[in-house]
């Protein structure tokens, strides 16, 4: 499967997609996100929330790992930065198997927990301070899913 790339030249722009994106995601659905720091990765799980009607603030939930928040589904917000070296089941599959959408940072970090299907979106930097948002589906949904938004 071939990843999709959007181009975003504002934060504005990364959060609209991302709201769209929202609005066709459903309970159980799983979003990784990479991106070097300051790439985007919080600015993007903002337009999620924002997708999902969310009013709370989304912040980076780095220092508590997952913050949750209340919208049309739950949005779980994962940072797995701090997990590299663990060991033990930490649970996360309660989280990718409920009744919510889960975004994960750093998946990296926690790869063999991670479901089957997801999306893996990465975030880079472009000369122009852009962003090119990349988006790859592991799994015929999120491939279908993929399609569409990008078409």
């Amino acid at each position: 499967m071939n990843p999709y790339q959007i181009r975003s030249k504002s934060a504005d722009e990364t959060m609209a997609f991302a709201s769209r994106l929202a609005k066709q995601l459903q309970p159980g659905d799983v979003i990784t996100l990479e991106g070097n720091l300051g790439a985007g990765k919080t600015t993007f799980t903002k337009g999620l929330a924002k997708g999902l009607n969310i009013k709370r603030t989304v912040n980076s939930p780095t220092f508590t790992i997952i913050k949750e928040y209340e919208g049309v589904y739950p949005l779980y917000h994962i940072d797995a930065y701090r997990l590299e070296d663990h060991e033990e089941d930490l649970g996360f599959d309660e989280y990718f198997e409920g009744d919510g959408i889960t975004v994960v940072e750093w998946a990296k970090f926690i790869k063999e927990e991670l479901p089957e299907e997801y999306i893996n979106i990465q975030i880079r930097y472009t000369e122009d301070d852009g962003r090119v948002i990349e988006l790859n589906p592991i799994g015929e949904r999120f491939e279908k899913l993929c399609r569409e938004l990008v078409e």
